[in-house]
């Protein structure tokens, strides 16, 4: 076995990966993104290849930082290296490309293969894209949510717990923070575990941490659930499916986001946490990720099927998805937002969401009847109980209590951008709010966003403020001006959308 001295590079890839130079690959018969086994002493791993004639010299390994920890080498150590076969899940992989379905076995082989670091991220793309294009069944769906929970870490609190999820795509969506003090101030115990945005100006962790820290320990969770009935934490630190965050690691370049996989990652983390009743929200409208009704109707069904399978009870919410959900989109601004909504001052249409959800909750645990779950969800929120509820969970969360709305820190370079004309808003552009907001510097920059001041069907004034950016700096600022003037938020009726010259 041909041996080379370990050159150490502090590079971390994502994945196992070796460098060796053009001359010693050629002489392997190795090419880039094949493998190799490395060996010294007793430890031994499967690595992919990248090839340079500059980075390491012939008789070199060049070794990411990805490779230390399984596989402990220092500069200059001597390194056994000889050529290694593919994961047979390759093969699957192929095989569900062609459009085969795919078994038990084989979904799990893929998945144990993602999580070691095995196959490539152009092995997981090709998954992804057959996910994609060609699709799973339900069987295979549930396979797959299955080997998502069980090649990760699985939280049991010992009692039963509910949750909601939404699957996103429309901007301002901060009902959970709302939601979760509803539900947990009725007695049922919500641990509320989030994402942080990927391609959205703010997911629920990145604005919850607004108002307190969201990164726990598992021990710290379950202390919190006994104590106040819930939290809103991140979920990303807990390996609950380390599976799932290497997919979407590799779905956001591409910029998909397959059914099945969407699926299977939502349950699979209701799974690892013991969730017995969920509620779904399922924006759906003009530029949502579910467009119309009929779709919606569909996937809700799918979602309840998966859930009979998993033994999960599962309640879909299709709820309206044309426009941002109240008023504001971004980290701190959608914290404000929230809280203004628990002290009873936020928009109806906040509300009117956040406690329909709510009050499917209730219902489908038995804590109010048949139709009468949002009522009661309005008078924990009209009472002040709520508030008080999500002031001890900010408290245990080791955040301020007492904060107020208006203490909140926005940013402080801001654009306001009037009505061009008399008339009515007729559409609010989810996409272009979304950029507007992320090119302001959410949610890296808490304090950056959009406010909107008029929504669709309002009446406006020509030179009303109709929206307002937020930055934490003047580039940033700038950079979301010109994105809004090329994406046009929002259309007012009889507004003259351009001007072509004539000769």
């Amino acid at each position: 076995m041909p041996t080379f001295k370990a050159r150490l590079i502090d590079i971390t890839t994502g994945e196992k990966t070796v460098i060796l130079h053009e001359d010693d690959a050629k002489d392997m018969v190795v090419r880039v993104n094949e493998r190799v086994k490395l060996k010294k002493e007793i430890n031994k791993i499967v690595a992919l290849i990248d090839i340079s004639n500059t980075v390491v010299c012939k008789g070199e390994v060049g070794i990411y930082e990805d490779l230390l920890s399984e596989f402990p080498v220092k500069d200059g150590d001597l390194v056994e290296i000889q050529p290694a076969s593919t994961p047979t899940s390759v093969e699957y992989i192929r095989k569900k490309m062609a459009g085969a379905p795919l078994v038990k076995g084989e979904i799990y082989s893929i998945v144990k293969d993602t999580i070691s670091h095995s196959l490539s991220q152009l092995e997981i793309a090709a998954f992804l894209m057959a996910q994609h294009y060609v699709g799973m069944n339900m069987d295979e769906t549930e396979q797959l949510t299955r080997a998502i929970v069980e090649t990760g870490r699985t939280i049991d609190f010992g009692e039963t717990v509910v949750d909601k999820h939404s699957i996103g795509g429309v901007p301002g969506n901060k009902v959970t923070l709302i939601i979760v003090p509803i539900v947990a101030q009725a007695g049922l115990k919500i641990p509320k575990t989030s994402s942080r945005a990927i391609t959205s100006p703010s997911g629920t962790a990145d604005t919850m941490e607004v108002l307190a820290p969201v990164n726990f320990t598992v021990d710290e969770l379950k202390k919190m659930v006994v104590d106040v009935g819930g939290y809103i934490a991140w979920g990303g630190s807990l390996n609950l499916a380390p599976a799932d965050d290497l997919f979407i690691k590799v779905e956001h370049p591409l910029s998909i986001d397959p059914k099945s996989q969407m699926m299977a990652s939502i349950m699979a983390k209701k799974m690892a946490v013991g969730t017995s009743a969920m509620v779904l929200d399922i924006p759906t409208g003009k530029g949502a990720k579910v467009e119309d009704f009929e779709s919606a109707r569909r996937l809700g069904n799918d979602f309840i099927e998966l859930g009979n399978r998993l033994g999960i009870k599962v309640r879909c919410g299709i709820t309206y998805g044309n426009q941002p959900v109240g008023h504001t989109v971004g980290p701190a601004l959608e914290a404000k937002e929230a809280l203004e909504t628990l002290l009873g001052k936020g928009p109806n249409s906040l509300i009117e969401k956040s406690t329909s959800l709510a009050g499917m909750l209730l219902e489908m645990n038995g804590i109010a009847g048949k139709n009468n779950g949002q009522a009661l969800a309005k008078d924990i929120l009209r009472s002040g109980k709520a508030y008080r509820k999500m002031q001890e969970i900010i408290e245990h969360q080791g955040g301020n209590p007492d904060i107020k709305p208006d203490e909140i820190p926005l940013g402080e370079k801001r654009f306001i951008i009037p009505a061009p004309a008399d008339g009515y808003v007729s559409s609010i552009s989810n996409s272009a709010i979304n950029a507007i907001a992320r090119a302001a510097g959410a949610p890296t920059n808490k304090g950056a966003g959009v406010k909107l001041y008029a929504k669709m069907g309002y009446a406006v004034k020509k030179d009303d403020p109709v929206l307002e950016i937020y930055a934490e700096n003047e580039q940033k600022l700038k950079c979301a001006q010109i994105i809004a003037s090329r994406k046009q938020p929002f259309l007012i009726e009889g507004m003259l959308l351009e001007e072509l010259p004539g000769f």
